[in-house]
């Protein structure tokens, strides 16, 4: 039967009608316990209330590094499967191609098929093409978004981001005639043109649900913040590392999120041995001071969906991209001192992303020990040491298969579609980026397709947490999988097995490692010798499983 046009217009309306609005919020760089309903002192009162009357997930997942995640996740499958298990460069091998690709639908381009308006502000980061001239065909606009303001890129200053795009346009923080703050800052910016474009849904498209990614570099070198946001935090860190791993660990087993009788895993850094220390200390509280500003706008884009009357019927979800970043970019004073550089005209575009680079007015930003963060003309991260804290109580970092690598805050509010029993409660189920599309297909009721746009479409990989939202098992049949640069893992119910890898020359992989994350969360305990049968049992399962999600052959010689 062959439709026309106005006929299927109305198909698409009437199939939406019913169907949750979705807000996808995801952050970049963050460990476990920094928001203040995670175990935090950070000042979080939006996301806090999100818990409180919401439902947070204990166990839940990402790939350790923030171009795998957001393949993952904006696709339902593991990262490999979508084409970028490593970075955005392309290693001539399927699962490490740099590029989302065209066997995987985005959320976008599934929820549009149920009727959906897609909308995304901020972070891209799934594309190897960025420059202006080249290919934009896995773009947000060509990959199913109907709005799109943010970055291509993974990163770069919060005052004039590189890669910064309106629709499928290049623009400044200067030549953009749609947003002139009195300050620019990037953070402000993905929250206000998301709260724009929810304005605009309401006036155009108002019989419609909506789905809004919001995808905030917050908190990513470098150390930028705004200074009323800084000056909250005067005096927070000024007793060092230690002080603030117990005291998030005190509040996290008062929340239930770990259980009472978790210790803490070794410390990184030793605060009495650490050199520059006021320089440390500010550069925590503009990492909080970040934080703050990102929570006070996702508070922006919850009173919007609020004064539309969409909140009870509103999915918000909040996650995170990869622990805390223990890299030392920014870390470092330049040997060769600083470059001298011109002044930047209004269409001039920012091109790097790290030092050496300029402010538009042409100054150089600093680096190092003693240049202290949150000024434009800056670029610091904040080490190992506060990475370590924002982790607790997990080892390891940003890239790892262990606990501080992968391990994410969820945070679900859903009060039409929530048992009111489950508000305000933890869910200890594991979970994983893959479940993401897996629920909204489930909440939008749609058939999802094994063909789209002439490609064929590879199956999801994850369950639905919808079950989780009524106080229900997840319907998990298979366990989840981990790897990235060769750190590999596997958690099947309560046991998780995992291994580091190097990619030096030559690239190795190292002895894996058996923890119970019944008793041992910190992964403390290494039983791969007392229980072998076990650990070989996890490690069939991954090899597998490698074999099948294209994470072999691998992109490196051994």
């Amino acid at each position: 039967m062959r439709f026309s046009i106005p006929f299927l217009s109305l198909f698409i309306i009437l199939c939406a009608i019913g169907k949750p609005n979705v807000v996808l919020i995801l952050s970049d760089d963050m460990g476990y316990s920094d928001v203040g309903c995670y175990g935090g002192e950070i000042m979080t009162p939006n996301l806090d209330s999100l818990a409180e009357n919401g439902l947070r997930f204990s166990q839940f997942y990402n790939t350790a590094r923030c171009c795998p995640t957001r393949a993952s996740l904006l696709s339902g499958l593991y990262q490999h499967q979508a084409g970028i298990g490593l970075m955005t460069g392309d290693k001539k091998l399927p699962g490490y191609r740099g590029e989302i690709g065209r066997n995987v639908l985005t959320i976008a381009e599934a929820l549009g098929l149920a009727g959906y308006k897609n909308y995304m502000s901020g972070k891209w980061h799934v594309t190897r093409h960025v420059r202006a001239e080249g290919p934009k065909e896995n773009w947000p606009r060509q990959r199913g978004f109907d709005r799109f303001y943010g970055t291509i890129i993974g990163a770069g200053s919060f005052y004039d981001p590189a890669t910064l795009c309106r629709e499928n346009k290049f623009i400044t923080p200067v030549n953009d005639p749609e947003y002139k703050p009195e300050t620019y800052y990037y953070t402000d910016a993905i929250s206000d043109n998301a709260v724009s474009f929810l304005k605009d849904h309401a006036k155009s498209d108002g019989d419609k649900p909506f789905f809004l990614y919001l995808a905030y570099t917050t908190a990513h070198w470098p150390m930028h913040a705004l200074p009323q946001d800084i000056k909250k935090y005067k005096g927070t860190y000024d007793e060092g590392f230690e002080p603030i791993r117990k005291a998030r660990l005190k509040k996290l087993k008062s929340l239930g999120l770990v259980s009472s009788d978790t210790k803490l895993s070794p410390g990184s850094d030793d605060w009495e041995r650490t050199p520059h220390k006021e320089w440390e200390i500010r550069n925590m509280e503009v990492y909080a001071a970040m934080v703050d500003n990102m929570d006070q706008g996702i508070g922006k884009v919850m009173q919007e969906v609020k004064r539309q009357g969409r909140f009870d019927d509103t999915i918000f979800l909040y996650l995170q991209d990869n622990g805390g970043c223990a890299e030392g970019f920014g870390r470092y004073t330049p040997k060769n001192g600083y470059r001298e550089y011109k002044p930047m005209g209004p269409d001039d575009l920012q091109k790097k992303i790290w030092p050496p680079m300029q402010t538009r007015d042409g100054r150089p930003l600093r680096t190092g020990p003693g240049e202290m963060a949150g000024p434009e003309d800056t670029f610091i991260g904040y080490g190992r040491g506060w990475a370590n804290v924002s982790n607790t109580p997990f080892r390891e970092y940003k890239h790892f298969a262990h606990e501080g690598g992968i391990a994410t805050p969820l945070i679900a509010h859903w009060p039409k579609g929530m048992a009111g029993e489950i508000r305000g409660g933890i869910d200890h189920q594991p979970g994983h980026l893959i479940d993401l599309m897996a629920t909204f297909v489930d909440v939008a009721g749609l058939k999802y397709p094994a063909k789209f746009g002439g490609h064929t479409i590879d199956p999801l990989e994850g369950v639905s947490l919808v079950p989780a939202f009524k106080g229900k098992s997840l319907k998990r049949k298979d366990a989840l999988y981990f790897e990235h640069h060769l750190n590999c893992a596997v958690r099947d119910g309560d046991w998780k097995l995992v291994r580091y890898g190097r990619t030096g020359r030559p690239s190795t992989l190292q002895a894996w490692e058996l923890y119970d994350m019944a008793t041992d969360r910190i992964e403390s305990k290494n039983l791969a010798k007392e229980k072998p049968e076990i650990a070989q049992a996890l490690e069939k399962k991954w090899e597998s499983w490698a074999t099948r999600a294209k994470v072999k052959p691998w992109p490196w010689t051994f």
